[in-house]
């Protein structure tokens, strides 16, 4: 998938079969409508097209008029969109900075500078509640006329539905809000994940009960792999069981903290931001302690342990850590049975056919 960020690029494509929007979290309502823009480009000869915007337009107008409640929570970031997208087959990707000048762009300006001068839009695939340009002054009737004006087809597709549940950006948010990450999954089609470059932090992880006892062995302390967000309101907040795809062939079981860490300063080298921790259950040996730093990594979030808590002291904070690893564990030994049982009957039924 080939990714621009602004219009003002050679190697856009000049013409294309089109969408729009925020497309946070890209869930299965979103996954429905790429197939059918898939499909349409496809039949037209044209390459299919996402049009995005960074920041979500929410997060512009809660910073401009210094509201943070209006920012909505962030299902995903920037990086995970656009593997998502290209996962789904899309071949370009436009991200348009949402600034004042598109803030302020009147619908008409809309269309004429950016769906037809800057993208060559052929076809254009909306959703129901599709709304454009300043103070939302557009709509698919005037979309439509445009079309049928300036010669590119607008279709509008209507909502997404999961036994009688719209999908949508908004019932992510609450399931992962409620630490329902089994009613996520099912929305989004996949396990919530997560992924970034480990970065560097305080390595306060490692030193925590270096001699204490956890899980019936030597610590060795809780080293963690930390990805670090840039203004970013999560979705989800707590401590989980996750897996950890991107340094070993299989994947690792481990316990994250995803939060701002109530327990330690808010003026450390995090600076209260939001920050993903995880910590490895069982670390591989060839990795080495600083295996982990610079790479990639996918960290699905399977089951909600608690919310985030304050400790009184580090340890307390030891102690909690301690024990939360003790409960992933035990999780992780009833999920993965789970799993060799499914895995089982599946197989049985594969040898009956």
């Amino acid at each position: 998938m080939k990714i621009f960020r602004g219009l003002q690029h050679p190697g856009v494509a000049a013409e294309c079969a089109l969408t729009i929007g925020n497309l946070d979290g890209v869930h299965r309502g979103h996954q429905a409508m790429l197939a059918l823009l898939a499909n349409e480009a496809r039949h037209r000869s044209l390459p299919s097209c996402v049009l995005t915007f960074e920041p979500h337009p929410r997060d512009y107008f809660a910073r401009r008029h210094q509201r943070p409640e209006l920012a909505p929570a962030r299902i995903g970031t920037l990086r995970d969109k656009l593997g998502e997208l290209a996962r789904c087959g899309v071949q370009q990707t436009v991200v348009l900075p949402f600034n004042e000048r598109l803030a302020s762009l009147p619908a008409q300006g809309f269309i004429e500078q950016v769906l037809l001068a800057g993208l060559g839009a052929r076809y254009v695939l909306v959703g129901d509640d599709f709304r454009f340009g300043s103070q939302r002054q557009g709509d698919y009737a005037m979309l439509d006329a445009a079309g049928r004006q300036h010669g590119f087809d607008v279709a509008r597709m209507n909502s997404y539905e999961v036994h009688g549940q719209r999908v949508s950006s908004s019932a992510v948010r609450a399931a992962l809000a409620a630490g329902q990450m089994q009613e996520a999954a099912r929305l989004l089609g996949r396990p919530y994940c997560i992924s970034g470059h480990v970065v560097h932090g305080r390595k306060l992880g490692r030193e925590l009960g270096r001699s204490q006892q956890a899980g019936g062995s030597s610590s060795g302390g809780f080293p963690t792999l930390n990805l670090r967000f840039t203004h970013w309101k999560s979705a989800a907040s707590g401590i989980f069981a996750v897996l950890v795809h991107g340094l070993t062939p299989a994947p690792l079981s481990g316990v994250a903290n995803l939060g701002v860490r109530p327990s330690l300063d808010p003026s450390d080298v995090n600076g209260g931001r939001v920050l993903l921790e995880t910590h490895c259950l069982d670390w591989p040996a060839q990795l080495g302690s600083e295996g982990g730093y610079g790479k990639i990594i996918r960290v699905e979030l399977l089951h909600k342990l608690h919310d985030e808590r304050k400790y009184d002291s580090l340890a307390a904070l030891t102690a909690g850590i301690a024990r939360d690893c003790d409960e992933a564990r035990a999780w992780f030994a009833h999920w993965f049975a789970d799993c060799a049982h499914a895995e089982t009957r599946r197989q049985t039924t594969r040898d009956r056919i």
